[in-house]
This record gives C-alpha cells, sequence and structure tokens, in this order.
C-alpha cells in the first residue's frame, strides 16, 4: 500500500493546479492592466483550457475578476485584501505610526491610517493631538468606505470594476448624514473629481461640523494599500462648501508618499 501523504509530502496531484493558480495570480499582478485568458496561456506556457479552467475557478473564489467588455481578466478583491494582510497589520502601523505621529505634531489634527476591508474603511492607527477634538473613528471601527476621504482615496485608484463588486446596489449606499453618494453614478463622479484633484476630500460626510482629507499610499504595483488622513471640525451649513484643504493635503501626501517608499512601494501613475 503506497505510504499517505504527509503534511511535508502533500498529495502531488492537487500540487501542479495549485502551482499554476499561484503563478496565474502573481503574472496578472506583474501587469499594469487586465490580462486576456490567452496572453496568460503564453506567458505560462500552458494550455489554455487549463487557462479558463484555472480562471474560473480563481473567478469563483474572488481572486480574479473578469471584464467581459473587454475580454481580459485583472486581479479581484480577494486576491487584492489578500496581498494586503501581511503589510495591514503590524509591519503596517509599525512603519506608518512615526510618520503619523509627526503629521499631527505638524498639523495640530487627528491623523488615521485606514485600510480597505470589502466596501468598508478599517482604522488601523488614531493619533490625536493634545487637545484632541470628539469624533466618531477609532482603531478598529469600520465606516462605509465610499462615505470616508481614506476609503475613497483608494476607490480611485481601484479599477472601475473592482469598486462596481464593492458596491453593487443601492443598499450598498448607507448615509450617515445627509451627504454623500447615494448611487454609483454618483460615487465615480467623486471619485474621479478626486483623482483630478489629487487628493480625497470629505466635508460631513461622516460626522457633521467635520472634514478630511486624504491620499492614499501605494504597494509595489502600484495598488492602493492604505491611506492617511487628517480629520478636523469644519462647519459648513447647507451643501458642502466646496472647499479643499489644499495645504493640509499636502501634508498628508508627503505622508503616504513616504509610508509608500517605507513599505517599497511604487507611487501610481
Amino acid at each position: 500500500m503506497a505510504d499517505e501523504p504527509t503534511p511535508d509530502q502533500p498529495a502531488q496531484g492537487n500540487v501542479p493546479a495549485l502551482r499554476r493558480g499561484l503563478a496565474l495570480l502573481g503574472v496578472l499582478a506583474r501587469h499594469a492592466g487586465p490580462v486576456s485568458a490567452a496572453a496568460l496561456a503564453r506567458e505560462l506556457d500552458i494550455p489554455r483550457s487549463t487557462t479558463y479552467h484555472l480562471l474560473t475557478e480563481l473567478q469563483a473564489g474572488g481572486f480574479v475578476v473578469h471584464l467581459p467588455a473587454e475580454r481580459r481578466y485583472g486581479l479581484g478583491i480577494a486576491a487584492f485584501e489578500l496581498g494586503s494582510a501581511y503589510l495591514r497589520h503590524d509591519p503596517l502601523e509599525r512603519l506608518a505610526g512615526p510618520i503619523l505621529r509627526r503629521l499631527v505634531d505638524d498639523t495640530g489634527r487627528t491623523a488615521h491610517l485606514g485600510v480597505l476591508h470589502g466596501g468598508e474603511l478599517l482604522y488601523l492607527i488614531k493619533e490625536r493631538p493634545p487637545q484632541p477634538q470628539t469624533v466618531v473613528t477609532d482603531v478598529g471601527v469600520r465606516l462605509p468606505a465610499h462615505l470616508t476621504a481614506s476609503g475613497r482615496a483608494m476607490l480611485a485608484h481601484l479599477p472601475q470594476a473592482q469598486v462596481r463588486a464593492l458596491f453593487p446596489a443601492a443598499s450598498a449606499f448607507v448615509r450617515r448624514t445627509e451627504r454623500g453618494p447615494t448611487g454609483l453614478a454618483e460615487l465615480r463622479a467623486l471619485l474621479a473629481e478626486h483623482r483630478r484633484l489629487g487628493w480625497a476630500v470629505e466635508d460631513g460626510h461622516v460626522t457633521a461640523d467635520f472634514a478630511s482629507v486624504a491620499h492614499a499610499a501605494f504597494d509595489h504595483g502600484g495598488r492602493p494599500l492604505a491611506a492617511i488622513s487628517l480629520t478636523f471640525r469644519h462647519r459648513c451649513d447647507g451643501p458642502p462648501c466646496g472647499l479643499t484643504w489644499p495645504e493640509l493635503a499636502d501634508r498628508v501626501r508627503d505622508a503616504a508618499d513616504e509610508l509608500t517608499t517605507r513599505i517599497g512601494g511604487r507611487h501610481a501613475q
């Protein structure tokens, strides 16, 4: 009777498929944009039928997203979250902590480090000035990503297909105040404005009479890994005032760029 496989000697029949699946994800990660199945098959030197089988399995798990109009494939939300997991916790917090403390000392505002967790923003670090103002954010708190400046700073750099997957229906667009996008079209318009501006802004979308500016930090592939933000009191009766706080945004951008450099990331084009 054949020996049973041990943890050090797994069943060999399953290993090639796993290796090929991981190799496929690696190829997608190295490309700046979506890739066709034919190109993936050529690069991996495997049959196209095998490539489609791997893509189907990875798509079912959320690791790959199919773009039918382009007939191409890109990394899915699960791959993004898995790739971010290592730096999302202790290493990322250790690298970002001193940067946020300096940012608070320089500006006198509350600073946050946040990461995307599905359609939510998860706060990892909160640094406050000596005389802080009360805000709802705190370490471990999750808020709807489409309402926060940090969340939108990262969403603005994700492919449209991923944004659509995160917010598939009107029910995903919850609101905390009378402000904030109520649908995908409004969110896309906001994200386009953030890209044009160079940073993200929210004015009373999370908490009335408070505003935030945020900028993303990027991983080695130029994808948004986290975001740094400053939150401060700002009262604007009626519709949003349209202020963008460029001086604060410059400080936030410098902090996010430093974090990108420290994690070995590459700034988005």
